[in-house]
């Protein structure tokens, strides 16, 4: 899908996580001007939490060089629970005490600016859509893998929210049918209760109980905490247990793909999220996506299994800001 270069506007995004609060200003194009990181401190109270939001996009103005009467609009990315068309918060899961904040007009109100709320994986999905790896899709599903698994849907330029704003909610979609595994919202066979990074730690350490042969032992044995990224270097150094591991993963990542592209057929499918094994630039990233794309070649249609993108996203933590930014110029820039 081609889009038309607009005027040089400029918006800000805000994606506020449980940890961190990152906002930039972004052109027209999707080019970050600036980035401000500064720590959330949820645990303060949303009005403090507010007061932050406020501060950080202060500072990206400074850090673009421009002023606060140049800003089109704002938009503001943070995890569910939400009511987007009532700019609310209702119950965030990694906001202890937001609990329902009109926060989309408290923004607007005290920046004096159009703002937008969105879903924190819808807006990350927006911006590879919109400005990193899926620039030229019509379609697109983005995955991030953490701690939990996020998903995001875009499709013509409209973002899948749903009728209650929980739309692309695809990290909790059934896959097991007997419900061994519980995930963190305490539902059974989820796709997040086998490929979560919980999973994956809680996988490891099963088969460490049963006396699997691991260099892990070792490490953690000397002191090494017990993490994705112990895992995978285990794996690049060519640990059978932590290599089947990382796998098995894929093959579940596999088979939810398959449910998502029988369900939408979308032109890409990108992979984020802090659980990547080094996409592209690692031979463990490349055969972590290589499995997925068997799994999904073994069990979807063949037409759509064939002519399917899935690739890494390209904004890494990036992405979140600027779709916010991009969710900003979706509603109050310039027609598309």
């Amino acid at each position: 899908m081609e889009r038309p270069d607009g005027p040089s506007l400029l918006y800000v995004g805000v994606d506020v996580g449980g940890t961190n609060i990152k906002t930039g200003v972004v052109d027209d194009q999707g080019q970050s001007r600036s980035l401000v990181t500064l720590p959330t401190h949820a645990a303060r109270g949303w009005e403090a939490g507010l007061a932050d939001i406020e501060d950080s996009i202060h500072q990206a103005i400074l850090g673009a060089n421009t002023h606060l009467d140049e800003i089109t609009a704002i938009g503001l990315a943070t995890p569910g629970t939400m009511d987007i068309p009532a700019g609310r918060l209702l119950d965030p899961p990694n906001l202890p005490g937001w609990q329902d904040i009109p926060i989309r007009d408290l923004v607007g109100e005290r920046l004096k600016r159009p703002t937008v709320l969105q879903n924190d994986a819808n807006a990350a999905a927006y911006g590879e859509y919109w400005a990193g790896a899926g620039r030229q899709a019509y379609s697109l599903v983005f995955w991030t893998l953490g701690t939990g698994i996020g998903c995001g849907i875009i499709i013509g330029d409209t973002i899948v929210e749903g009728e209650h704003s929980h739309g692309a909610e695809c990290g909790h979609i059934i896959i097991e049918m007997d419900g061994r595994q519980l995930c963190g919202t305490g539902q059974y066979g989820t796709l997040e209760a086998y490929a979560g990074a919980k999973a994956l730690l809680r996988d490891c350490r099963e088969a460490l109980d049963t006396g699997r042969e691991s260099v892990l032992t070792g490490w953690i044995e000397a002191g090494e905490e017990l993490t994705p990224l112990l895992i995978a270097r285990a794996a690049e150094a060519g640990d059978e247990l932590a290599d089947g591991l990382v796998m098995q993963l894929a093959r579940y990542m596999g088979i939810g793909t398959t449910s998502l592209i029988h369900t939408i057929d979308p032109g890409i499918i990108l992979f984020g999220g802090a659980m990547t094994f080094g996409r592209n630039e690692s031979p463990l990233g490349r055969r972590f996506l290589e499995r997925v794309q068997d799994e999904v070649h073994q069990r979807a249609f063949p037409v759509p299994s064939q002519n399917v993108r899935i690739d890494y996203a390209s904004l890494g933590g990036n992405a979140g800001f600027i779709g916010a930014a991009g969710c900003a110029r979706l509603k109050f820039g310039p027609p598309s």
